[in-house]
């Protein structure tokens, strides 16, 4: 996307005077919906270019480039494959927070994927997976796939971390190709591309995308940043003309970062998970010690992670850090790491949660029902949901997170009280 230097009488009210405001920041492509540069609400130039070779270089029916996240395009394929009348959609407990907020908003009951399978959810609408995880584990994306469509319904996958999937050999397939009705990746996180910046990707029979298209006209501003769209098609152009170069590169380099420090790595291997006694001291000694700056960490382990920007020489100065600290890989599950064992006993769903209540410490909240969202940020997954009974297991998470100098957050804002009925 190019466009002439021309006097601008529009929008931004920078008028790209980098003179005036420096030229630090990117004032100079910073643009609006004039001739020329499309809309990206109704594409039909340079951006339908651009949501052309999204599609094609995922496998994807139609493509829509997003300038507000993942979480945008959880919200609109929801809202797109479900609406607003209700019913079950079947997820992880383990889910992004923004995936409860979908629910929440078109009315629908979750039913956890870890206590009941597909084929007996009653009045589903949905089935949504998170995959890859934020620690790099894969679920069986096809098995799901077929699962969902024998009930008739579409599968959408959370992919937001899965970006990078399908252009090696190396690593898993992306979603779409293995069968997901609409897949959703933040080109952010493992491409060189701008925060913010993402993709939904539609596919098959089950998914009208003109209703995906509609649903992110609800949900995604009606003034795109083409900062942003911009850096998308970028990434894209780039994937396009070098992708094949740029992975041997990486799959090399993650190779010798693996040999060289003994870790096992997931299914995703650009996650490299570090266990520790603990998460936050050995992430506070990394940026201490080696002025490494971690992704996240948790109670028991530490998370790096890596992009096809990462070089021989970056990996090469994670794994002297790693080496130094002597930790070893310990593969664990998504659930285990947060210490859940079980799925709190829901008594109602969340779109049912009364707005009034009382706070309480959590530690003294055991047996009242949760009336707020309580998670840990990253990843963003919920310790409790609202409608379920707060028990031992959600006492002893918070208490371990706040041990371990991990702050977790609640909607208000309150904790250690909850607001509980």
């Amino acid at each position: 996307m190019r466009f002439s230097e021309k006097l601008p009488m529009h929008m931004p009210g920078h008028k790209r005077n980098t003179e005036l405001l420096g030229n630090d920041l990117p004032y100079g492509i910073d643009i609006t919906e004039i001739e020329g540069l499309d809309d990206l609400h109704n594409m039909r130039g340079v951006l339908l270019n651009t949501a052309h070779l999204a599609a094609r270089l995922y496998g994807a029916a139609r493509a829509f480039p997003m300038v507000n996240g993942s979480t945008g395009g959880i919200l609109a394929a929801v809202r797109a494959v479900a609406g607003s009348v209700g019913g079950s959609a079947a997820i992880s407990r383990a889910s992004h927070r923004s995936v409860y907020n979908a629910l929440e908003l078109c009315r629908l009951t979750p039913v956890y994927l870890e206590q009941t399978a597909i084929a007996d959810i009653p009045d589903l609408r949905c089935v949504l997976v998170t995959s890859p995880s934020y620690l790099g584990a894969v679920a069986d994306v096809e098995a799901i796939a077929a699962q969902a469509h024998a009930r008739g319904v579409p599968l959408i996958v959370d992919a937001a971390h899965g970006a990078h999937f399908g252009f090696s050999q190396k690593f898993p397939k992306n979603a779409t190709r293995l069968g997901a009705d609409i897949e959703i990746v933040s080109l952010h996180k493992t491409l060189p591309a701008l925060t913010q910046c993402a993709l939904a990707l539609v596919s098959g029979d089950l998914v009208d995308s003109g209703d995906m298209e509609r649903a992110l006209r609800v949900f995604e501003t009606s003034s795109p940043s083409y900062v942003l769209l911009e850096s998308i098609d970028r990434a894209l152009r780039l994937l396009d003309t070098r992708g094949a170069e740029i992975f041997a590169a990486y799959e090399e380099n993650l190779s010798r970062f693996y040999a060289r420090t003994g870790i096992t790595a997931p299914d995703d291997p650009g996650k490299i998970v570090i266990p520790a006694a603990n998460g936050k001291a050995l992430m506070d000694a990394f940026r201490e010690k080696y002025d490494i700056e971690l992704e996240m960490c948790g109670v028991d382990y530490a998370l790096a992670m890596t992009s096809i920007a990462d070089t021989r020489a970056t990996l090469d100065r994670l794994a002297d850090a790693v080496i130094a600290e002597r930790v070893a890989y310990a593969a664990t599950g998504f659930l285990a790491l947060l210490g859940m064992t079980d799925i709190p006993r829901r008594v109602f769903a969340p779109f049912d949660a009364p707005r009034g209540g009382e706070f309480l410490p959590y530690s003294s909240a055991v047996g009242r029902v949760a009336l707020e969202y309580a998670w840990a940020y990253p990843p963003g997954v919920p310790i409790i949901v609202p409608g379920e009974l707060i028990d031992a297991q959600t006492v002893a998470q918070l208490d371990a997170l706040t041990a371990a100098g991990i702050e977790p957050r609640s909607d208000n804002g309150r904790l250690p009280e909850l607001l509980c009925s």
